[in-house]
């Protein structure tokens, strides 16, 4: 029963899972953590040229085109989830350790998932082709504004993110993507023809993010820190925040009067929030202390979010 419960659950978590117990089982510390986050810089680094190799400039284009579609999710992604998550982080600060509530303004200012929200969106039999435009539409503007962003709504004094921190998710993260665009020419015929290769770095970036993340949350002693009652807080806040963005998303495209399958990939593309960037930019951004505490909202919700989406898609699949 264990095995076929794993075997359905996706990949990117069971990956979450695994780097998340052996940080509880044998966290990094001392100068093997440090060793640790300068692998995961140079992976993040990989990750970031990797993608910028991935997506031809033609859908960047086209989905910067379609302003109907992508404006008003943009505003919702970046708008009304990071002041979701503001409200959230205010509401808790008295009541979960202040890094942990802080964690919910990181996860409303990331932009949404790429790979999950098209995958779902397929499932549902929406518009395929503007959830894979827009979710890396977004992603590329989260490289720009999710950690100025944060910065502004939570003050540089309380989150740490100055000059040094934006100047470092430049050359890790956007230096990387450029350098990705203009090596399609002679690097792009390789990456896809290797894709479960690069898949697995993919993953395995993200799972080096966590562990070092949480090896510094374990280290603060978070398992002293939140209490049964702090969880309970946690998750019920998460609830909140995927009810307002799954919810809200929903009824903001039927405002907007847009097409069924269209509706499907703004819901999906709305609601999610992306792994892919938060760990590694939390890698980027913070100590691994801070990093992962401030990772448990965001790791929480993920995990949620996979669960929801496939009864979710089943349901507004047509018959």
């Amino acid at each position: 029963m264990l095995r076929r419960l794993l075997s359905r659950t996706d990949p990117l978590a069971r990956l979450l899972l695994v780097a998340i117990a052996l940080a509880a089982l044998l966290p990094a510390t001392g100068q093997a953590r440090m060793i640790g986050q300068y692998v995961s810089n140079c992976a993040v680094f990989i990750l970031f040229f990797l993608n910028g190799v991935r997506l031809p400039r033609a859908e960047i284009i086209r989905g910067l085109a379609h302003l109907r579609f992508l404006v008003p999710l943009a505003l919702w992604v970046f708008g009304a989830m990071a002041l979701t998550g503001w409200a959230l982080a205010h509401l808790l600060a008295g009541i979960l350790p202040a890094a942990v509530a802080l964690g919910f303004l990181y996860l409303g200012v990331l932009p949404t998932t790429v790979q999950s929200a098209t995958a779902y969106c397929s499932l549902a039999r929406g518009n395929v082709a503007n959830s894979v435009v827009a979710a890396a539409s977004l992603n590329i503007l989260g490289v720009f504004v999710s950690a100025p962003f944060f910065a502004l709504l939570s003050g540089t004094s309380r989150a740490d993110v100055g000059g040094e921190s934006l100047i470092k998710v430049l050359l890790l993260l956007l230096l990387p993507f450029v350098l990705g665009q203009i090596a399609q020419r002679w690097t792009r015929e390789w990456v896809s023809d290797h894709r479960q290769l690069v898949a697995v770095m993919d993953r395995m970036t993200i799972g080096i993010a966590v562990y070092i993340a949480f090896s510094g949350a374990v280290e603060q002693g978070i398992w002293r820190m939140l209490g049964m009652a702090d969880w309970a807080a946690l998750l019920a806040a998460v609830g909140i925040m995927l009810l307002i963005g799954f919810g809200g998303a929903w009824l903001l495209s039927g405002a907007l009067r847009l097409a069924h399958a269209d509706r499907i990939a703004f819901l999906f593309a709305g609601g999610q929030k992306s792994i892919a960037m938060g760990a590694p930019l939390a890698a980027v951004l913070f100590s691994p202390a801070m990093a992962g505490l401030l990772l448990i909202p965001l790791l929480t919700y993920h995990l949620i979010q996979l669960l929801l989406s496939a009864p979710l898609a089943a349901r507004l699949r047509p018959d």
